[in-house]
C-alpha cells in the first residue's frame, strides 16, 4: 500500500472499523439486556471501584448528564449502586453489586467472542503487532492534542 492510499484511507477506515465495531458489540451485547454504553460503564467501575460519577464521567469523556442516565440504568438493574462519600455527601461513589459481577463474568466471554470474530485470519502475531502499533498512534494523536492545546495558549493575545 503506498503512503498517498495511506493519506487517503486510514481515517476513514479507522473510522469505519470503530462504526461497524459499536453496532457489533451493541447487537452481540443485547442479547444480555444490556448497551455497549452499559457494558463501558460497568467495565470501568470494576476497574475503579469507589470513583464518583463525576470522576467517571471525565475519564469516560461524557457528559455527565448522559452518564447520570446510564448509572440509573445500571442501578435500576441491580448491577452497580451509588454510596455516599464519607467526606462530602454531594458525591456519590460508584460500587459494582454482586450480579454487576456476574454480569461482567459472562460479558467477558463475549469480548472474547467479538475479539476473535474482528480478528478471524490474522495471525495472533499480526494482532499483537496491531495492538502496538494502534497504542503508538493513539499515543501521536494525544501528544499531538497536548501540543495543540500549549501552542493555543500562546497564541492567545495578552492585553494589559
Amino acid at each position: 500500500m503506498s503512503r498517498g492510499s495511506v493519506d487517503q484511507n486510514f481515517l476513514f477506515t479507522l473510522a469505519e472499523l470503530t462504526r461497524v465495531l459499536r453496532v457489533y458489540a451493541d447487537k452481540e451485547a443485547a442479547r444480555f439486556g444490556i448497551t455497549r454504553a452499559q457494558w463501558a460503564v460497568l467495565a470501568k467501575v470494576d476497574r475503579n471501584e469507589g470513583m464518583s460519577q463525576a470522576e467517571l464521567a471525565d475519564q469516560m469523556e461524557m457528559q455527565p448528564i448522559t452518564l447520570t442516565r446510564l448509572v440509573d440504568k445500571l442501578c435500576e438493574s441491580d448491577w452497580i449502586e451509588r454510596r455516599g462519600d464519607a467526606n462530602d455527601r454531594r458525591i456519590k461513589r460508584l460500587h459494582l453489586r454482586k450480579a454487576g459481577r456476574q454480569l461482567l463474568g459472562k460479558l467477558s466471554g463475549l469480548r472474547s467472542e467479538l475479539t476473535a470474530t474482528a480478528l478471524d485470519g490474522i495471525l495472533p502475531a499480526d494482532a499483537h503487532r496491531l495492538l502496538t502499533q494502534l497504542e503508538a498512534i493513539k499515543e501521536n494523536v494525544r501528544n499531538a492534542l497536548q501540543n495543540a492545546g500549549a501552542e493555543q495558549v500562546r497564541k492567545e493575545p495578552r492585553y494589559g
